[in-house]
């Protein structure tokens, strides 16, 4: 790999310095590169030999071309492309985030009001290219980048590029390369349809709609042919299984997306996302409703409920409280000898008052923590 770093630094050392491999995967490797006029940082995306030779320099400059033209906010912009010394290349932008396959990996599964958001996201981005005759044929979580929080969709130019080889004379199968993931290929791609539309993209994204809500796709297997046949001929296992909490909405809309034939799909990705985009905005206004029933329920059972003390029953308590009946029992004798003997005579008129009665209070147990009190 250093061989091929070194050629291609050699091949683009007017334009680019590049500095190192990020990645690799199963048609292409990636660079990471500055721009030496823009100052700016990219990633140069270097098709395998097998595949370049197979494509051929002319097909990939015709096809990238269209990709080019491709302009929206959730689309990953494609900067320059070419041939240097035997090798295919296209530069793009290089994005800070992460993948959405790293950001699953890393959380299992997102929340369901971000996982709309992601997907409603990509199916604009898909809407807009096919609208211009573009269809994407692999999307996957490894394609979708998250910048500052928001889905940006790449490989637009690969894709487009070595689409067209399978319409060519089945070049494509020649390299032993198949475009797709079988993990979100559908079904009437799995078998090589030649009348794929973007209904295509549409179950790849429905695919990975699931995979954001509960974790995993919605087919495995042992290997790429079951997964494909299972695509083709399994019924798709409900969400709410894994996950209770999916509205019954996006359930309905994720099963309709992943149904076998493109015709009984939703007839565009344009379609989708308008379902999507009503699903995001009921979940949040019902989810703002149970939030503030929950407040308010709250809030009134803490003003129903009275506010005492839950202090532990001690020793020094159960004293504190017969000391205190005590005293209560005295005074209350006290105030009744008063009622009887201490109501002043005709002799006590001459002494102003006072009456020669008197109450003896008795001594008091100390049982304050500490006879702290005892000075009293």
């Amino acid at each position: 790999m250093a061989e091929l770093l070194e050629q291609l630094k050699a091949g683009l050392s007017d334009r680019y310095d590049v500095e190192r491999e990020l990645g690799k995967g199963g048609m292409a490797t990636v660079f990471l590169a500055r721009d030496v006029k823009h100052e700016r940082r990219l990633a140069i995306k270097v098709l395998h030999e097998d595949l370049a030779v197979a494509l051929g320099a002319e097909r990939f400059r015709r096809e990238i071309h269209i990709a080019t033209s491709l302009s929206h906010p959730h689309i990953l912009a494609l900067y320059d492309s070419g041939e240097t010394q035997g090798l295919l290349y296209y530069v793009m932008p290089f994005i800070e985030g992460e993948s959405l396959r790293q950001r699953i990996d890393r959380e299992q599964v997102l929340a369901i009001d971000q996982a709309l958001k992601i997907c409603g996201e990509v199916a604009s981005a898909l809407d807009y290219a096919h609208r211009k005759g573009v269809i994407h044929r692999d999307i996957k979580p490894e394609n979708i980048l998250i910048e500052d929080g928001h889905a940006i969709v790449a490989d637009f130019g690969i894709a487009r590029a070595v689409s067209s080889m399978g319409s060519a004379g089945g070049a494509l199968t020649q390299t032993g390369m198949s475009l797709g993931t079988p993990t979100y290929m559908s079904p009437e791609q799995a078998f090589a349809d030649k009348e794929i539309d973007g209904r295509s993209d549409l179950y790849s994204l429905a695919c990975v709609l699931y995979e954001m809500l509960v974790g995993q796709p919605p087919f495995t297997g042992p290997n790429a042919q079951a997964v494909m046949a299972r695509h083709s001929m399994a019924a798709v296992p409900s969400m709410q299984i894994v996950r209770n909490t999916i509205p019954d909405e996006v359930e309905d809309i994720v099963q309709r997306a992943l149904a076998k034939s493109p015709a009984d799909r939703f007839a565009s990705v344009g379609e989708f996302a308008q379902e999507l985009q009503e699903c995001v905005i009921d979940y949040h206004t019902t989810t703002r409703r149970v939030d503030r029933r929950a407040t308010m329920r709250t809030t009134a059972e803490r003003r129903a409920v009275p506010r005492f003390v839950d202090v532990p029953v001690s020793r020094w308590r159960n004293k504190r409280v017969f000391g205190i009946a005590a005293a209560f029992v005295l005074i209350a004798a006290a105030g009744l000898g008063w009622r009887v003997w201490g109501r002043p005579s005709a002799a006590s008129a001459d002494t102003g008052g006072m009456s020669p009665a008197r109450v003896a209070v008795l001594y008091f147990d100390d049982v304050s923590p500490g006879g702290t009190l005892g000075y009293m």
